[in-house]
């Protein structure tokens, strides 16, 4: 362990900084297509008594008006965070009438033109249309099947005391919110650098559906009649099957710094690019297809494992907003849905990423080259393809060293992560938690991928008939507990506000869409 690691760590042990350490801030937004009970992709609209997605604070849609999300409000507590993802899933399987959600980051059967792939509709409203024709542009781009990928994100943040002790012990003569914006981007320089490790440990999509790949080529091997996979496989969602494409390849994004990276995020938003030119914003018929024509429409079509954040306001874009006011928390995107999870994750995995992301905010972080770069996206690479191959080689500072190797390495530094927020806690929920995984380090077969194979084989090696028999087991699990009358009717009062609370958008736009798009882009 480092020497300014010790140092951090002995700096948050003190009994004045424990309720400190206790105000870390927690969020989960957890992906799920709808099906039909034969297991295929909703084409139902988003149901109504979920109220708008566009307005409701839990319950909205991602890129498919199939692909529900279901948002925790910001959690000090995890118990209290799960409590809370329990409830809304609750809510939502009581609307869902024979519909179930697909437990998997992989997609469903799909249909087999690419246009019977519903996307969101978020209304009439600027805001709402804004949304959609974003939608249309993914589309286009990169066709629909791949925005049809659901995931777990986790949103972290520390406690703006905690930054500022660890301002005053590093003597660092900037302002407090410029410096919480470096650390977290700091933490994020290592989170790129150690982001490996959570595939190995927690990737679940080492399979998928044939019907995702029809008409693409793969290298993945067949796995009974209609099922593709890799042997040692821990992420194919993260893998450059999933959220990859030509486009962005060759984008090469900063986080040396808040500034790199918005600079980094500004050209890539305004940088022409002829394939997307070609195609025009306007499609046929004059109906918009792509908010513009640049490399991305916006910041959030930048495809990464992590992303440094701050609330927006109404009309807001991301990076004006990091510019203005700083980072506030960073979201990590590269969580697989665990198929094993009624919620999609457990408790557990939430008390490691708190360790995990508290190492990174701890743990020295100096700048990266774009050699490193290069090499951390390797290693990366590496384990979604191959985690689980025995022996299996990493780069660490230039030179190779096995996977478990170096997850043994890091889990021990982790480890006083996990003791200091045990402490402050009153809990062993933390360390725990690692002790958990550090045994998937020790044995391959209890990694999520290993056991999604193996449930696989007892479904006559058919993904999808694994998928949809968990599918199932879950529908009861939450069937089984229907809200309270009260909390039903409260939950069915937000609905209808948000109901409301769309018409009111609707109504008061003051200015045609075009317009609204314009003035948007030019922030």
């Amino acid at each position: 362990m480092s020497p300014l690691l010790n140092q951090r760590l002995d700096l948050l042990a003190q009994p004045s900084l424990r309720d400190s350490l206790n105000a870390c801030m927690h969020g989960i937004e957890k992906e799920s297509l709808r099906i039909d009970a034969g297991g295929v992709l909703s084409q139902q609209p988003h149901p109504a008594g979920l109220g708008s997605a566009l307005t409701h604070p839990t319950i909205t849609t991602d890129y498919s008006e199939a692909l529900i999300e279901l948002i925790t409000p910001v959690c000090r507590d995890i118990d209290e965070l799960f409590q809370r993802l329990d409830s809304t899933h609750r809510f939502t399987y009581g609307e869902l009438g024979e519909e179930r959600l697909w437990t998997e980051s992989m997609p469903c059967a799909l249909p087999a033109r690419d246009q019977d792939i519903p996307i969101a509709w978020y209304g009439n409203s600027n805001v709402g249309m804004l949304k959609h024709v974003y939608r249309r542009g993914l589309a286009v781009r990169y066709g629909k099947p791949m925005q049809c990928i659901a995931g777990i994100h986790y949103n972290f943040s520390l406690a703006p005391q905690l930054w500022e002790a660890l301002r005053q012990q590093d003597g660092d003569a900037r302002s407090p919110q410029d410096y919480q914006s470096e650390r977290y981007v700091a933490l994020t320089r290592n989170f790129h650098r150690y982001a490996w490790l959570l595939m190995y440990l927690f990737g679940a999509s080492p399979a998928l559906c044939a019907s995702f790949l029809q008409g693409r080529d793969h290298q993945l091997e067949p796995l009974g009649d209609k099922s593709l996979y890799l042997p040692y496989a821990t992420s194919l969602r993260m893998s450059d099957l999933g959220y990859n494409n030509d486009a962005q390849a060759g984008l090469s994004v900063c986080y040396n710094s808040l500034e790199s990276y918005i600079a980094s995020m500004q050209k890539a938003i305004s940088l022409p690019y002829a394939p997307y030119a070609a195609l025009g914003t306007h499609d046929a018929d004059g109906q918009w297809q792509q908010l513009n024509t640049n490399l991305l429409q916006l910041e959030n079509e930048f495809y990464s494992s992590i992303r440094p954040k701050r609330v927006t306001r109404s009309g807001e874009k991301p990076t004006h907003a990091l510019a203005a006011r700083g980072v506030e928390y960073v979201e990590v995107r590269c969580m697989d849905i665990d198929p094993f999870a009624p919620l999609g994750i457990e408790p557990s995995t939430a008390h490691f990423l708190d360790s995990f992301l508290l190492f990174c905010v701890l743990a020295e972080s100096p700048a990266m080259s774009e050699e490193e770069c290069r090499l951390s996206n390797e290693n990366f690479a590496l384990t979604v393809k191959r985690g689980r191959e025995p022996g299996l080689q990493l780069t660490r500072k230039g030179q190779p060293c096995s996977l478990i190797e170096w997850g043994e390495h890091l889990l021990d530094n982790i480890a006083a992560c996990a003791s200091l927020l045990d402490s402050a806690q009153q809990t062993s929920a933390y360390s725990d938690s690692l002790q958990l995984q550090r045994a998937k380090l020790q044995d391959a077969t209890l990694t999520p991928s290993a056991r999604v194979l193996q449930a696989i084989g007892e479904h006559d090696n058919s993904f999808f008939r694994f998928a949809l028999a968990q599918s199932e087991a879950h529908r009861e699990h939450f069937l089984s507990r229907p809200l309270d009358n009260r909390e039903q009717q409260d939950a069915a009062a937000v609905a209808r506000q948000s109901v409301a609370d769309q018409a009111e958008l609707e109504a008061a736009d003051s200015i045609d869409f075009d317009t609204y798009v314009a003035r948007y882009l030019s922030q």
